[in-house]
């Protein structure tokens, strides 16, 4: 196991955690205009697991994996519109999708190799960083986005 395995795993449970429960409607609750709903932020984390994944094998996402990998950047990093609607994110869609990431992360999460580590990607806000950073990066988001989760649902006006 990587040392980055732990955190990662933790984190990303914790998160997948917060939305167990969580109906069509919850999902898509939108705080306020500037934010994403708990659905698009389940679909933003498993976008950057793909593409920080896909990037590291070097493999460039087709059809429904480039529109998941799109979600890393398209609604929240940048303006354009995000990548699915609020009709599919659904407690199913989301969960599925997520899984998907999880086995594009998970390996390279639990065993990075040197070559991975100091292979050089994108990240989803725009610098270039190594394998290394990504395995940071991947244990940390979403942790960051758990936090979020947690102020969404406990905001004044969510849906019960």
């Amino acid at each position: 196991m990587s040392d980055f395995a732990a955190t990662w795993s933790l984190t990303r449970q914790r998160f997948v955690d917060s939305l167990q429960g969580l109906n069509h409607s919850q999902l898509n609750w939108r705080l306020h205009p500037d934010t994403l709903t708990i659905g698009e932020m389940a679909l933003h984390v498993a976008g950057v697991e793909v593409s920080f994944a896909t990037q590291l094998n070097g493999q460039t996402p087709e059809g429904e994996l480039a529109r998941l990998k799109a979600a890393a950047t398209e609604g929240c990093v940048n303006d354009a519109p995000f990548p699915f609607s609020v009709e599919e994110i659904t407690p199913e869609f989301v969960a599925q999708q997520l899984e998907i990431a999880r086995s594009h992360a998970e390996p390279l999460v639990t065993n990075p190799t040197d070559e991975l580590r100091s292979k050089q990607i994108k990240s989803a806000l725009g610098p270039v960083i190594d394998g290394t950073g990504a395995l940071v990066r991947l244990g940390f988001h979403p942790g960051y986005h758990h936090g979020q989760v947690h102020m969404i649902r406990t905001a004044p006006g969510f849906p019960k």
